[in-house]
């Protein structure tokens, strides 16, 4: 049974979906691969605790590596991407080709890409930690302005 519920945060409202009570969705405002609100299931604002607890000490500044547990649905190779994406550690960036080559295939970082936009989990799950070969921003579910402001954050550039 799923559940939601929309919080405040530095990059706008995040609506928190939950399966069974296992955080599955976390989704910003506009942002591209965005579920149908209906499908979120009814509003409980008192279901994502520890999710709130540790999205707050995120913006804080204070938390840089999250714990919750995760129920994400995909495909198998998706799964793997987005494995890959939590071993990004804070502050860090990994190109789409090194995600690829870390995954076993370095023909695969445009598959990589696409994986990593259809990331049920923003923030907490890092896509926005994934950048061109070059170092450029590249695609973003949430925007390149939010991953740009994601990234001036966690490089200590820009505090909230």
């Amino acid at each position: 049974m799923k559940q939601h519920m929309v919080i405040d945060s530095p990059y706008g409202p995040l609506t928190l979906v939950a399966d069974d009570g296992v955080l599955c969705g976390l989704y910003m405002v506009g942002q591209r691969h965005r579920p149908q609100e209906e499908t979120f299931g009814e509003r409980d604002d008192t279901l994502f605790g520890d999710v709130t607890e540790q999205l707050g000490a995120y913006f804080a500044g204070e938390l840089k590596e999250f714990t919750v547990e995760l129920r994400l649905e995909g495909t198998p190779f998706q799964r793997s991407v987005w494995d890959r994406l939590r071993q990004i550690h804070y502050g860090e960036t990994r190109s789409y080709g090194e995600l690829a080559h870390l995954l076993g295939n370095v023909g695969a970082s445009r598959a990589v890409g696409l994986a990593n936009g259809k990331n049920p989990v923003g923030i907490i799950v890092p896509c926005h930690r994934v950048v061109g070969a070059n170092g450029g921003l590249t695609g973003y579910g949430g925007g390149l302005d939010r991953k740009q402001r994601l990234l001036d954050f966690e490089s200590g550039a820009a505090l909230f």
